[in-house]
């Protein structure tokens, strides 16, 4: 069964730093592109960034970019999402995904306090 599992979501204030992680199992995603989706409550889910399966391609919303660094270590089969300074409009469930494959996590939960 394939699995991705989120974690590292949490309470954090404004100005904070959180470093979200996604396992993967089941199957290898070493040659797949990975991404990192959100839902903020009331709202659609959106794209935040995406990583080649290489890890030397990224791309980033443009809320992301210069705050949030998407990486990957394809040894362990997993994809990180280092999110600084970050804000309020942050808040929302983080989802981890190899779209692409139609493979999705089930969210870690992050919420920026004011």
């Amino acid at each position: 069964q394939v699995q991705l599992v989120e974690s590292g979501g949490g309470l954090v204030q404004a100005g904070g730093s959180l470093r979200l992680s996604c396992a993967a199992s089941g199957r290898s995603f070493s040659s797949d592109a990975m991404s990192w989706f959100r839902q903020a409550p009331g709202k659609e889910r959106e794209f935040v960034a995406r990583i080649s399966w290489s890890g030397y391609s990224t791309n980033y919303a443009d809320s992301a970019k210069g705050r949030f660094t998407i990486s990957r270590d394809n040894r362990k089969n997993t994809v990180y999402l280092q999110m600084n300074s970050l804000k309020p409009e942050d808040t929302g469930v983080y989802y981890c995904a190899a779209h692409e494959l139609g493979y999705w996590g089930q969210g870690t939960q992050v919420t920026v306090s004011s």
